[in-house]
């Protein structure tokens, strides 16, 4: 199973835990989670692995796609996006760590006595899963969660399947436990303990433990309150929000409000159109000063990696790009650039314009020494003209605020 996040090259994987806070009863202003990075997009050589990319390019658009379905199952109602995709068969930070791209995650702590997880961060969905102890031999190089070992650990007596867009899945049984993630604690929270991860699970594939999703609730498969919901419902961050800085170094999740530090000026702040994703509406994307997509919803999505959006989109796009073209040997919706590439981009939400780098665009080499290069742009025929995923390749350039309280997303220039 591959999950989509930035792509980030000759990044190590390193895993970094959260500094243990002792809890108070009142609600805290913020913690800080450290997270790593993960990816298997590149090869030995640093050249672009094409065919992973293109399995996360369709993982992430099906991935919106099953959210659409468990948000109808959930409220009763077709979530105002569904359309626009087509059916196929108190704070605190927590760090980051940067592994080379793939999924971003970091430690929470599970069960009574407690023991620490590490778990991808993914605000295009919302359930928490962990490999369970009767897990078969995929879940070999996992840390398992034991629920009998735990003196919180119930088990409410339902199942689980995820399906995921290259195949993958995961099963397992329900249960509710305690759970904190720098040292805020959720009780009776409730979690999927799997009895079966499929092979893209496998450690050398996913080296996190489990995922824990980061949307609303509409979006649970178990249709039961995200972690980060349940902390609000007990009173324990006294800001409803949290925000994600991306970086090569240093990256973090902070919990129950923002890092000062690491943002500058005021955020531009946008309004959630539907509590189900993190979806909002941007103003324009433009290339070189040139206006190439005009207004359209999109979901903003640590769990993708690049920006996706629809075949005439992206083509709009790359044409304002001197030598990129649609390369043929990468994939569909894929696109090659010079490795040259220069070429200012920015994504415009709630009339302010932010800057996507260069480099962060630029994905790598489309093979060793070569000086062609994989563009940051995917499109998918799944996505119609009215509609697009910002991962990584965007988040990268700003730090972002998701406000739940509120349900607005904002954006500001990094420090």
């Amino acid at each position: 199973m591959y999950f989509s996040a930035a792509f980030i090259l000759a990044a190590l994987p390193f895993l970094a835990t959260a500094v243990p806070i002792a809890e108070t009863p009142t609600a805290r202003s913020g913690v800080a989670i450290p997270i790593a990075k993960r990816s298997t997009l590149h090869r030995a050589d640093g050249s672009v692995n094409a065919e992973v990319l293109q399995r996360k390019v369709r993982s992430s658009v099906a991935k919106i796609n099953r959210g659409f379905e468990i948000y109808e199952r959930n409220t009763g109602k077709v979530h105002p996006s569904a359309r626009n995709l087509k059916k196929r068969a108190t704070s605190g930070a927590d760090s980051l760590t940067d592994d080379d791209a793939q999924l971003w995650y970091g430690t929470i702590s599970v069960g009574t006595p407690a023991q620490q997880y590490t778990v991808d961060f993914d605000t295009g969905s919302s359930d928490l899963f962990l490999p369970g102890s009767t897990c078969g031999s995929t879940c070999s190089g996992h840390t398992l969660y034991t629920p009998s070992k735990s003196s919180t650990s119930k088990d409410i007596k339902k199942t689980f399947m995820l399906k995921y867009g290259d195949g993958s899945s995961v099963t397992g049984e329900q249960y509710t436990d305690t759970v904190s993630i720098a040292g805020l604690t959720a009780t009776g929270q409730t979690l999927g303990s799997a009895k079966t991860y499929s092979t893209g699970f496998e450690s050398s594939q996913f080296p996190a433990d489990g995922l824990l999703g980061m949307a609303f609730e509409s979006l649970s498969d178990y249709n039961a309150n995200p972690l980060f919901q349940s902390l609000i419902a007990s009173g324990k961050v006294a800001d409803e929000s949290f925000g994600f800085y991306f970086a090569s170094s240093g990256s973090e999740l902070f919990i129950g409000g923002v890092n000062d530090q690491l943002y500058s000026g005021d955020f531009t702040t946008v309004d959630v159109t539907t509590a189900a994703y993190w979806q909002t509406t941007f103003d324009s994307i433009s290339v070189n000063g040139q206006q190439v997509v005009d207004s359209t919803a999109a979901i903003i999505d640590t769990g993708t990696t690049q920006l996706i959006g629809s075949s005439s989109g992206i083509a709009a796009l790359y044409a304002q790009i001197s030598g990129a073209q649609e390369d043929d040997s990468l994939g569909t919706g894929l696109y090659s650039i010079p490795c040259s590439f220069n070429t200012p981009l920015s994504v415009t939400l709630g009339g302010t314009e932010f800057t996507i780098d260069p480099s962060t665009f630029n994905l790598g080499p489309v093979s060793d020494g070569s000086s062609t290069c994989v563009g940051g742009a995917a499109a998918d025929d799944d996505i119609s003209s009215e509609f697009w995923i910002l991962g990584d390749v965007f988040l990268q350039n700003v730090y972002t605020k998701f406000d739940v309280g509120n349900q607005q997303i904002g954006f500001a220039t990094l420090a």
